[in-house]
């Protein structure tokens, strides 16, 4: 039984497991997108995210914490250096999981993984999202002026003081 035990196995054991997650996550900090399967993506950014939180304070206790996760140079240089810059204000959500349909040979089901603030297409179109709706800010519910300075809740009618004589 599988009782208290959080997080997906994979089917592997710990060696194994670890050492594929050190390997997908070195790839993805390299190539900052990578196309698996949807459980392993979704267990990397389980694994992923954490470290690039600490990457954000570059000292030399969270680069020998992330190094022991990672067991690679290079990738710990390009995490402390042009990802955390890229995600330096960000608050979480460093990856994005999109799910790709089904491989072919034997059906399982893939995704892509990605950093999120290196898709330059998705990073341009919140933006302008972010401009358009910082420009024209509108509430559910607004209230309408009328002429008489009186306000009346949207879709009521309009209150008048004024006495028509015609």
């Amino acid at each position: 039984m599988r009782h208290g035990k959080k997080f997906n196995h994979l089917s592997r054991k710990k060696g194994h497991r670890s050492a594929l997650l050190r390997n997908l996550a070195a790839a993805l900090i390299k190539h900052k997108r990578i196309v698996t399967t949807l459980a392993k993506a979704k267990a990397l950014r389980v694994y992923i995210e954490p470290l690039v939180t600490k990457s954000k304070v570059n000292s030399t206790h969270s680069r020998r914490t992330v190094f022991s996760y990672l067991q690679n140079k290079e990738s710990i240089d390009e995490l402390f250096g042009t990802i955390a810059t890229k995600v330096g204000t960000r608050p979480g959500g460093y990856t994005r999981v999109i799910r790709m349909g089904f491989r072919r040979g034997d059906g399982a089901e893939m995704g892509l993984i990605e950093l999120v603030d290196f898709n330059d297409s998705m990073v341009s179109a919140s933006k302008a999202k972010a401009v358009q709706q910082g420009a024209k800010k509108k509430t559910r519910r607004s209230k309408a002026k009328t002429k008489g300075g009186q306000e009346t809740e949207a879709g009521s009618e309009p209150v008048t003081t004024e006495t028509e004589n015609e």
